[in-house]
């Protein structure tokens, strides 16, 4: 029995690294969209395109109407995911970005596994373990040490860079009751079914924001270039799609707790990319953070074996 559950374990480790991966882009894009763009128009265009794009598959499912009513009844579970998650951490995270760095992007999304491993033992119940809190602290002191060099020394972050940082931290918040709240699903949905179902709630809402905030949004599309255009791309499928579905995949296997200790690698595979495609400079101790970051990622997975997740019930 031992080796089907080891297997699990190893498929889910894989999922949570590729999904901290395709994560760790978006700070990325969302700077090669910077100025052809509008922040919102980055954060939300992407995301309507792939929940429009989602329900179009998902009509062709023979059990559609069935999960739809199924979906109506828990409506407020999915509007909370949608507007109190998604929502605030695309539009958080994106025009933080914007108005920042990547690698600062990079490095507050350290606080996304902190902020989920409170969420969880606060909605989920899940125990906060001595070897979890220890992984914890060790991440959260590899991610420090992941910190970039300012590009002139000693130079002080501009106004306009702190809010930057503080819709950062609102979008990290966001994400990390995404995550957690998701889960609280899993026993009555398919991940890609709880994924369209509270992008529709977002999508619903944020659709009439956009236009009324941005109403020339559409207009600019014509002026991206192939980069540009790819780096929209990225955003619609990859990030608000596929990631999202490896990692709530993984959540049927592990706790959240270990899935979010997982989110540790996202800031070191923001760094490397801002690094190598942005050119942003990294500071020299970068290598021993990564080192101790993955380090503290792995012994998770080693030896803190997952519970089998209990069923959630809705008040």
């Amino acid at each position: 029995m031992s080796v089907p559950r080891n297997s699990r374990l190893v498929s889910a480790c894989i999922m949570l690294m590729a999904a901290n991966l395709l994560w760790a882009g978006q700070g990325v894009a969302v700077k090669l969209l910077a100025g052809a763009l509008d922040p919102l128009t980055i954060a939300l265009l992407p995301f309507c395109f792939i929940t429009i794009l989602g329900f179009a598959v998902l009509t062709l499912r023979r059990d559609f109407a069935q999960k739809f009513r199924a979906a109506w009844s828990l409506r407020r579970e999915f509007f909370l995911a949608g507007i109190c998650g998604q929502l605030m951490a695309q539009v958080g995270m994106t025009i933080g970005v914007s108005w920042s760095t990547a690698s600062n992007g990079a490095i507050l999304s350290l606080l996304v596994p902190i902020f989920g491993a409170l969420i969880a033992v606060w909605l989920l119940r899940e125990r906060l373990s001595t070897l979890r809190i220890g992984a914890l602290l060790l991440g959260l002191a590899g991610v420090f040490l992941l910190s970039p060099l300012r590009s002139v020394a000693g130079s002080r972050p501009r106004p306009h860079e702190l809010a930057g940082n503080l819709m950062i931290v609102v979008g990290c918040l966001g994400s990390a009751f995404y995550n957690v709240y998701s889960k609280r699903l899993l026993d009555h949905f398919l991940e890609i079914e709880i994924l369209l179902f509270s992008y529709l709630s977002t999508t619903v809402f944020s659709l009439p924001l956009l236009f009324i905030m941005e109403p020339h949004c559409l207009d600019h599309l014509a002026q991206l270039t192939p980069t540009q255009w790819a780096a929209l791309g990225y955003l619609a499928v990859f990030l608000y799609g596929l990631s999202m579905v490896l990692f709530l995949r993984a959540l049927g296997t592990v706790d959240v707790v270990i899935a979010s200790a997982s989110l540790y690698l996202m800031p070191f595979f923001g760094l490397m990319l801002a690094f190598s495609i942005l050119g942003e400079r990294l500071a020299p101790r970068a290598i021993l953070g990564s080192v101790i970051v993955l380090f503290a990622t792995l012994i998770l997975f080693r030896f803190d074996m997952p519970s089998d997740p209990a069923s959630p019930n809705f008040p």
